[in-house]
């Protein structure tokens, strides 16, 4: 019904590193050249847990972007915009809160973990709470049916459905809305109408989901209805009102393989992170001052790569045949420590030198990469535009 639409985003607390690359940015660059992509700035989110520290988020926004430019998001394949740019996405935001249950929100698996893991930052505010809200307005605005998350975040996908869906049920019977469908219907021709009508009846008598499917490849390939019609009949078909917010998918990425220099998740706040602009200096130094197996004091004791971070770093840099040498040099105390590391400096050295050089190109262009958000905001602002003027008129605020 609606266009193959992506949404994602990432917030602006600090500078990018190898995690978020692989752990992200490496999936956008993939997904840019097959669907529809929205990539947002997410710098209210960033508010919600860093509303003291706004100078971060602000310096944060234009550096972020600017990593996403170098490492190979294409402007002119995809949407990159900042959600505050677009007031839209706040505006939904109050209005879904009016109708979203509160015990949707306080049992968000989210809500418990992030309060334990941030003790430091007091989060007893309800822009954390409405966390997950506000989320849910950021995909709905664009009624997006696609977005990229890990396991961890599919609660928050699962709410955002459950937020269409109610908002659906609640907004969705406009007055006719009945006849108005079924006058779309009449328009798809006797032979379409009849069978639609037909596979109709199959489903929502029968249940018969096989008969659904081919109703909704029926209107698929129809062309001759407005995009309003095309709503009535999507909805009739399911023996609901006029679908006003599209449910999204969860869009399952498989988690990085790269861990940090101490062997943990990579994170800022572990310290044992290598940025995307780091110095090649500085690289091989985070490189070969990483901790290895405990069990090799001496260069001739054997160790084992299992219980050595550095073999983390290995399993995504390194080539088969380099592995097999690192394995058989260190279990047989054939190779050293250093001699173990240099590959992955090498092969990061290749990959990050020219992510660096181009980040630094676009850093003397400052005007670049705000025309760039520009521009994505200007197109954002459109679509989330084109939603509100629905749901306002949905929920009888347009006053016309």
């Amino acid at each position: 019904m609606y266009p193959d639409r992506v949404l994602s985003g990432m917030r602006p607390t600090g500078a990018l590193h190898l995690g978020h690359y692989y752990g992200v940015l490496k999936n956008w660059i993939q997904l840019q050249h097959e669907h529809e992509c929205l990539f947002m700035v997410a710098d209210w989110h960033a508010l919600t847990t860093h509303y003291t520290e706004p100078a971060l988020i602000e310096q944060s926004v234009w550096d972020m972007v600017t990593d996403w430019l170098a490492v190979g998001i294409d402007p002119n394949q995809s949407t990159l915009f900042i959600q505050s740019r677009v007031p839209e996405h706040a505006e939904l935001h109050l209005l879904l809160s009016m109708m979203t249950p509160l015990g949707w929100l306080e049992r968000m698996p989210s809500y418990k973990d992030q309060q334990d893991s941030l003790a430091d930052r007091d989060l007893s505010t309800y822009g954390f709470l409405g966390y997950p809200l506000l989320q849910a307005a950021d995909i709905l605005i664009y009624r997006a049916n696609q977005v990229p998350v890990g396991e961890d975040q599919v609660p928050h996908i699962e709410i955002t459905r459950e937020i269409a869906r109610r908002f659906n049920h609640l907004y969705g019977r406009e007055p006719g809305f009945e006849e108005k469908a079924l006058m779309a219907v009449r328009r798809l021709g006797n032979k379409k109408s009849r069978l639609y009508l037909e596979l109709r009846t199959r489903y929502t008598e029968q249940g018969d989901d096989e008969a659904l499917e081919a109703a909704r490849a029926l209107l698929a390939d129809t062309q001759n209805l407005t995009v309003a019609d095309r709503e009535r009949v999507f909805g009739y078909l399911e023996g609901s009102g006029k679908m006003i917010l599209a449910e999204p998918q969860a869009r399952l990425t498989q988690a990085s393989r790269l861990l940090g220099l101490d062997g943990q998740k990579m994170s800022k706040s572990y310290g044992n992170t290598i940025a995307l602009r780091d110095e090649p200096d500085t690289i091989t130094r985070k490189v070969r001052t990483m901790p290895t197996d405990p069990a090799r004091v001496r260069r001739s004791d054997p160790g084992d790569p299992g219980k050595c971070p550095v073999w983390s770093l290995h399993e995504v840099y390194s080539s088969d045949d380099t592995r097999r040498w690192v394995h058989e040099g260190c279990t047989t105390a054939g190779i050293g420590c250093l001699d173990c590391k240099q590959p992955v400096i090498d092969r990061m050295q290749a990959e990050l030198v020219p992510v660096r050089e181009r980040a630094l190109a676009l850093q003397e262009d400052p005007t670049a990469v705000r025309n760039v958000l520009a521009d994505g905001c200007e197109r954002a602002r459109k679509l989330a535009q084109d939603t509100m003027r629905d749901v306002r008129d949905a929920m009888g605020l347009n006053y016309t």
